[in-house]
C-alpha cells in the first residue's frame, strides 16, 4: 500500500508557529513519526510539503494510478481552494482530511473546508496523531 500525507501552506513552520496550537513537534519530526509508523505496517509513504497552491493540486494528480491513499492538511488552502476540492475529486483516490488543530473551536472563518466534500473521513484536534490515524483509516479500507 502506498500513501500520500500531504501538507500545505506553513506546515514546514511546525514547532514555531502558534504552538498554542500547533504544538512544539517540527515538520521534520512529524515526518519521521509518520516514516517510523508506515514502516512498521508495511505501508510506502510518501510526504510533501509546499506552500503553493498549485504545487500541492500538481502533486495531488502526480497520484493518480499509482497511490492507494491521500492523508492531507491543506492548510489554510482548507478554507479557499477549490482546486484543492477539484483535485482529489478527479483523481478519486480515497483522501482524509487532517488538521492539527481543532478547528471546530478556533475563528469562524475556519470552519468552512472546501477539501471536506471530497474526502471520505476529516479527523481535528488530535495533533500529529491525527496523521497516524488517518493512515490506519485507510490501511484497513474504510471507506463510506
Amino acid at each position: 500500500m502506498k500513501i500520500l500525507v500531504i501538507n500545505g501552506p506553513n506546515l514546514n513552520m511546525l514547532g514555531i508557529r502558534e504552538p498554542v496550537h500547533y504544538g512544539r513537534e517540527t515538520y521534520a519530526d512529524l515526518v519521521q513519526k509518520i516514516r517510523q509508523h508506515c514502516s512498521k505496517r508495511g505501508i510506502e509513504a510518501e510526504c510533501y510539503q509546499s506552500n503553493h497552491e498549485g504545487d500541492l493540486v500538481d502533486k495531488i494528480q502526480q497520484a493518480y494510478g499509482n497511490t492507494d491513499g491521500i492523508v492531507i492538511n491543506p492548510g489554510a488552502y482548507t478554507h479557499t481552494s477549490i482546486a484543492l476540492l477539484d483535485a482529489v475529486k478527479a483523481v478519486g483516490i480515497p483522501t482524509v482530511e487532517v488538521h492539527i488543530s481543532k478547528l471546530e473551536e478556533r475563528e469562524e472563518f475556519r470552519q468552512i473546508s472546501y477539501i471536506r466534500l471530497a474526502c471520505v473521513k476529516t479527523i481535528t484536534g488530535h495533533g500529529t496523531q491525527g496523521y497516524l490515524e488517518a493512515i490506519d483509516y485507510l490501511a484497513e479500507g474504510n471507506e463510506p
